[in-house]
């Protein structure tokens, strides 16, 4: 199966006139997506807390997090980012995915749009 990529851009949210836009590598393993640092702090963006996250590998990384506007295919979302290292590729996560309803289609490698966004036990 190859890689999936989808242009994002990551918005500050306090200056909705600083953003950052990319091709983004869709990781469906990622919970939350990933800027590399330079590009974040360009935009003003500081990290707001740390977060452990565990690897493939299964070894633990703790990493600075931040909250930014993550836009994509013509939806939004509110969502974490990682403060990558300055060389890393943009990950997008399955969170901001889940958010708007896009599911990634493996087999042809391209993100669908879902008929509606899942919400589960209200009714």
């Amino acid at each position: 199966m190859g890689a999936t990529h989808v242009t994002v851009r990551i918005t500050n949210p306090a200056d909705r006139d600083r953003f950052w836009e990319g091709l983004f590598l869709v990781d469906t393993g990622a919970t939350d997506s990933l800027v590399p640092r330079p590009h974040l702090e360009a935009i003003g963006l500081k990290p707001e807390g740390k977060r452990i996250y565990e690897l493939a590998d299964g070894s633990e990384i703790t990493v600075d997090v931040t909250v930014a506007k993550i836009e994509f295919m013509g939806e939004f979302v509110g969502g974490t980012v990682i403060f990558g290292e300055s060389d890393a590729e943009p990950l997008l996560g399955l969170t901001a995915l889940e958010s708007v309803g896009i599911e990634v289609d493996p087999l042809n490698q391209r993100l669908k749009r879902l008929p509606a966004v899942r919400l589960k036990g209200l009714v």
